[in-house]
């Protein structure tokens, strides 16, 4: 629903998983992803303490069954692994933004790879996904929440625009049997450069 009337049209591009415990990892342009996925198939997301205090889109969040991070607290990534270890249990699908902030979407920047190591013990499977922003035929930062950019400002332009457009391809699955004897960093940088190849072309036009 929020997608709608934000009018944003969303376009899925390969096959998602859509049975079963898995880690979903993007490329992150807007506050707006996490509700792309979602429509997609109900994800909970590892996100950043400070989403929380955000007008509206914090209690949208939270009660999208995110979980939160806090990094100047040291035990923060080993609370946020174990939430994700309860969600593997039960089959959810946890969504992760490695990046650790947004970009303007043209390009994928260095993953944070700590957060790779619960799903590697979990042996789940991990898909990378690439997230396409268009306003028409053409590639687009319009909708990047970026800068300097407050988050009222960042929705304004959101609801302003007409012809956006999101591409969100689904690329091939990375099983236990092969993530597990690479290690979490290793894992990051292939699935980084498994989205940001994606990032980087236009398939549709």
């Amino acid at each position: 629903m929020l997608i709608t009337i934000c009018g944003v049209k969303v376009q899925v591009i390969g096959r998602p998983v859509m049975t079963g415990s898995e880690l979903w990892v993007a490329n992150h342009v807007s506050w707006i992803d996490i509700f792309i996925l979602s429509s997609v198939r109900c994800v909970a997301f590892i996100a950043k303490q400070d989403i929380r205090k955000w007008p509206v889109i914090g209690w949208l969040v939270d009660k999208a069954g995110t979980v939160f991070i806090d990094r100047t607290q040291r035990n923060s990534v080993r609370r946020v692994g174990e939430q994700m270890q309860a969600m593997f249990d039960t089959g959810q699908v946890v969504g992760l933004f490695a990046e650790g902030t947004t970009s303007t979407g043209f390009d994928v920047l260095p993953f944070h790879a700590s957060l790779f190591e619960p799903p590697l013990r979990a042996g789940v499977v991990i898909q990378p996904v690439a997230l396409r922003f268009y306003q028409g035929s053409r590639r687009s930062d319009l909708l990047a929440f970026v800068g300097e950019q407050s988050l009222v400002g960042n929705m304004w332009v959101l609801l302003g625009a007409t012809g956006s457009r999101v591409e969100v391809e689904f690329l091939p699955p990375l099983p236990p049997s092969e993530s597990q004897p690479l290690g979490r960093a290793e894992v990051a940088t292939r699935v980084r450069e498994q989205i940001r190849n994606a990032v980087m072309c236009s398939p549709t036009p």
